[in-house]
């Protein structure tokens, strides 16, 4: 073949693979992206906003979901990475980094010959394998006051030995079932104030203050009303108010409203908690009568205070109801009072479930998100290693599983064994990353792990950032949740066959501006 035709044909590969090719760049330009922060070495990253606010931090789902991205394919790891983080809150770059190597990986296969569909068969055989034997390695925490939390608490803080002891005392006091539970997120008890003390407060945190200053800043044995409304007058049509029937149904709620309003002060309701606005003639009328009243609570918050006094969340027409019944949505709170300085509202001894709140203090403004931020991916992490066990941390599982998905290979029938090697290669970057980052080579690193796990049939082998030696990483106490890292490898296997099977990119038609066309032609 002469060298034109061999132009020519590489031409043509390359014309047929654009799709592919653009795709894999883009994942790649997002891998490198937070690549550098992975590991006890990684470096922080700054992000900048077009009015020249700064983010400072090395928290992968932040640098992702902030940086600008305007590649559909970059937009698919950023949008997998957030599933990431709200299913088990932490591995977002560990994700990206397996996905930028698998899919590069495979790239590389499919520009020498091999078919994509083998290459997907041998990448799903690969990573379902990976998942399993992940599985098998994970090691269960069956009590809270294993040590083995506060290791992970304190590797996935970053070190921050504060934040670790604060998030394992809360998870103690949650307690395991609370912590089980699907629905429930550790993550969501953390709040981070300039100027706070670091503590873990028993009870609920509400980010208001209350509604005016003449109201008492501090009661206690309170009862508690939480109103999952506005506290104001039922609300008439602006026909209705014009009627003279419509103007006497308008007097008739206003008035019925200030008995409500009378009712619940003669039933001693001392702290009513309302998730929107709060009438002036309420506002009035509680507040001489000393009740402290928060509007516009986050309804998080809201549900959150019912649940520790005990409250039943009530709507305005709710208040029509007869003394006795109404005494049943009311909580109690052993204390509340008003911190002026951080502008919260402190609710304990709650009369309903227990509550746990992370405070995590920062000395100035500009480090409040970022320590905010490190106490939710320790607050994540405990959480999933409670579910689902731990396993050696610093990229060790990830070599011992690379091992075995090896030997698999050669069960693989055809070139699918090509889509294999694609998952070998990501199981294999996250070391070569953390020790790159640490400053160290990482082919020789990852060899030298390799060969350590081998001969000393130690899975849990890998490389200390600080002096360049094989280390063990369960002695050290460098754990990981297992739940973080089989989401993570189980996320970056979808993204690689979901770039792998896009075969064409098409700019879809601007159906919008084609619709305000055709409005302009028939005008």
């Amino acid at each position: 073949m002469s060298l034109k035709q061999q132009a020519t044909t590489g031409s043509e590969v390359n014309e047929r693979l654009a799709a592919l090719i653009s795709n894999t760049n883009a994942i790649r330009a997002v891998a490198a992206a937070v690549e550098g922060t992975l590991g006890p070495k990684g470096l922080d990253t700054m992000l900048v906003d077009r009015f020249g606010e700064v983010i400072i931090t090395n928290d992968g789902v932040t640098i992702l979901t902030t940086m600008e991205a305007t590649h559909p394919a970059a937009k698919m790891v950023i949008n997998v990475a957030k599933a990431q983080d709200e299913e088990v809150g932490d591995g977002t770059t560990t994700t990206t980094v397996m996905a930028g190597a698998m899919v590069g990986a495979g790239l590389e296969k499919v520009l020498k010959g091999v078919p994509v569909a083998r290459v997907i068969e041998g990448l799903r055989q690969g990573v379902s394998f990976a998942v399993d034997v992940m599985r098998q390695q994970a090691s269960e925490l069956r009590d809270l006051d294993d040590p083995r939390l506060r290791a992970v608490a304190l590797v996935a803080g970053r070190g921050n030995e504060d934040i670790a002891d604060l998030v394992v005392k809360a998870a103690r006091l949650v307690g395991r079932e609370e912590l089980l539970k699907p629905a429930f997120r550790l993550a969501d008890l953390v709040v981070a104030e300039e100027g706070a003390e670091n503590q873990v407060f028993e009870g609920v945190i509400i980010s208001k203050e209350r509604l005016n200053r003449q109201m008492p800043e501090h009661l206690t044995g309170a009862k508690v009303l939480v109103v999952d409304d506005a506290l104001e007058p039922e609300e008439l049509e602006e026909e209705a108010l014009g009627t003279e029937a419509g103007f006497t149904r308008y007097l008739a709620l206003q008035e019925e409203f200030k008995q409500n309003i009378r009712k619940l002060i003669e039933m001693g309701v001392k702290l009513v908690l309302v998730d929107r606005g709060v009438a002036d003639v309420a506002e009035e009328m509680l507040t001489d009568a000393g009740v402290m009243v928060i509007q516009r609570v986050l309804q998080k918050e809201l549900r959150r205070a019912a649940e520790h006094t005990g409250a039943r969340m009530i709507k305005r027409t709710g208040l029509k109801k007869e003394p006795g019944e109404l005494a049943r949505y009311l909580g109690f709170a052993g204390e509340v009072y008003d911190d002026e300085r951080l502008e919260q509202v402190w609710i304990r001894a709650g009369g309903g479930k227990p509550m746990a709140t992370i405070v995590v203090g920062a000395a100035t403004a500009e480090v409040v998100g970022e320590r905010e931020r490190i106490a939710k991916d320790a607050a994540a992490a405990v959480q999933a290693a409670v579910k689902g066990g731990v396993v050696p941390g610093g990229g060790a599982l990830e070599i011992a599983v690379a091992r075995e998905v090896e030997k698999m290979r050669g069960r693989v029938r055809g070139m699918a064994a090509y889509g294999v090697d694609c998952v070998v290669e990501a199981l294999k970057r996250p070391l070569a990353q953390i020790v790159a980052n640490a400053g160290f080579n990482p082919l020789e690193k990852v060899g030298d792990v390799v060969a350590a796990q081998v001969a000393r049939r130690k899975n849990s082998l890998a490389v200390d950032c600080d002096t360049g030696e094989v280390k063990d990483m369960l002695q050290a106490g460098i754990l990981d949740p297992a739940l973080v890292k089989i989401h993570a490898l189980k996320a970056a296997g979808e993204i690689a066959e979901a770039i792998l099977r896009i075969d064409t990119i098409i700019r879809k038609r601007d159906e919008k501006q084609e619709s305000g066309d055709q409005v302009k032609d028939a005008g």
